[in-house]
């Protein structure tokens, strides 16, 4: 499969989220058998206006690529101004554009998937931004806003027609935000209408049923979101968690990593939900998360584990 003028050798990739794709998490999930890896997602207009916390998300190193990093917005000329400083700046292989987050803060101002109400200007901002990058654009959307505005097929199409590399798209409406099943013979669809990349996404659990999913729709690769939230063995191809033990010593490793990028006292209060991610199904996991609700340093959750092994 290619990107523009990307290889990807290997095509299951984990999906940005954010509050969770991280640069430690991304990190740990490429070192697993993650193909590719995309940033949290990231305002234009905040990068434009030099918001502070905009600036540790952009964090990345070599190790990662093929990396993308992902951002969202309205304005055509912002977004690409935006992502021409991101490609003259900093190391990443493609541009993702977000248009699909169902959040309302982001629909209400017309961005994320709120662009699938006004697909004109979602394929401006596409070539907008074609127009002034070298490095491919990719875009991310969902098969419709709601179930009476089902346009994920024609909005493939104008995305392909702006410039796009490749797009990847969510199997539900904004609609049924994470509810009800992702919808494959939509994906199916899409893919036969369009030429360029089609990465699936939505209710893949395992490499196996990503794998499944890509020889039953036809597309290129698959973007496991979700699912591999605290379980970055999803990559190696394990349908399982490993044994506790193994588990506790990730956690323990991610919060290190965590601390070094952050600080201690960032680090250790953002792994409180991973924490509960990892130990998820796991025998005793209600009071461990209880305990790490409260943890504040490594010490504190060093401890916290060692009880429970």
């Amino acid at each position: 499969m290619k990107i523009g003028n990307i290889e990807i050798k290997n095509n299951i990739m984990l999906a940005p989220m954010a509050g969770v794709t991280d640069y430690s998490y991304r990190h740990i999930c490429k070192e697993m058998g993650a193909g590719v890896v995309v940033t949290e997602m990231i305002s234009a207009k905040a990068m434009l206006y030099g918001n502070k916390n905009t600036i540790p998300l952009l964090k990345t190193d070599d190790f990662e690529r093929p990396v993308g990093v992902q951002i969202f917005g309205s304005d055509p000329d912002i977004m690409a101004d935006m992502a021409l400083r991101l490609e003259e700046t900093e190391n990443y292989d493609f541009i993702d554009i977000n248009m699909g987050c169902p959040v309302p803060k982001v629909v209400n101002n017309g961005e994320g998937s709120g662009l699938m109400k006004n697909p004109v200007l979602a394929g401006k901002i596409v070539e907008t931004m074609t127009d002034k990058l070298t490095i491919p654009v990719t875009v991310k959307f969902r098969k419709g806003f709601d179930k009476d505005n089902i346009n994920g097929i024609e909005f493939a199409k104008i995305m392909e027609e702006s410039g796009a590399s490749a797009v990847t798209l969510h199997g539900r409406t904004r609609e049924q935000y994470y509810s009800g099943n992702a919808d494959y013979d939509y994906i199916k669809k899409v893919k036969e209408s369009i030429n360029i990349p089609l990465i699936g996404n939505g209710d893949v659990h395992s490499v196996r049923e990503a794998n499944e999913l890509m020889k039953y729709t036809g597309c290129d690769g698959v973007m496991i979101g979700r699912a591999a939230r605290g379980n970055p063995w999803i990559f190696t191809g394990a349908e399982d968690k490993p044994d506790r033990k193994e588990v506790f010593d990730m956690i323990l490793r991610h919060a290190k990593m965590m601390i070094e990028d952050k600080g201690e006292y960032s680090g250790i209060r953002e792994m409180r939900k991973h924490v509960a991610w990892y130990t998820q199904g796991m025998r005793g996991c209600v009071n461990i998360r209880r305990q790490v609700n409260y943890i504040e340093s490594y010490k504190d959750l060093e401890e916290c584990l060692s009880k429970e092994l």
